[in-house]
């Protein structure tokens, strides 16, 4: 990746709804995926899937949300679930199988199709000029 490309983070629209519902804002989210692109990440599951905590807004990371992130390195990130560690404590086998088979779908997009899922509002793309909330 050259210098003037920058990994392309996005939140599916469910994680959209989530985001705004709690609080979280985008400064946030990009904050995370820049320690993650640097090889700090809470749990590699394998498959181009990753948990990451989010501090709630105030809050340190102890009462945190976690998220479930399509991850590649140095080039997209999507935001694809999240949900409080006091609501329920991770993901079954299920759940962990399901993610995996999407996130292998989603990281094998094109820019074009991921621009294509933008423009169609099932992504959601988290600009640069939020680095500056």
């Amino acid at each position: 990746m050259n210098a003037q490309q920058q990994i392309r983070i996005f939140k599916s629209r469910w994680f959209e709804k989530f985001a705004r519902r709690e609080g979280i804002a985008d400064a946030t989210l990009i904050a995370v995926i820049a320690q993650a692109n640097s090889g700090l990440v809470d749990a590699d599951l394998g498959g181009g899937l990753v948990k990451l905590r989010v501090a709630r807004h105030g809050e340190g990371k102890s009462g945190s949300f976690r998220t479930i992130i399509f991850f590649r390195r140095e080039e997209r990130a999507v935001f694809a679930y999240g949900f409080a560690k006091s609501d329920r404590e991770g993901l079954d086998a299920n759940e962990l199988r399901v993610f995996k088979q999407a996130a292998r779908i989603v990281l094998a997009l094109t820019p074009a199709q991921l621009d294509a899922e933008v423009r169609a509002q099932r992504l959601v793309e988290v600009g640069s000029d939020a680095q500056g909330l």
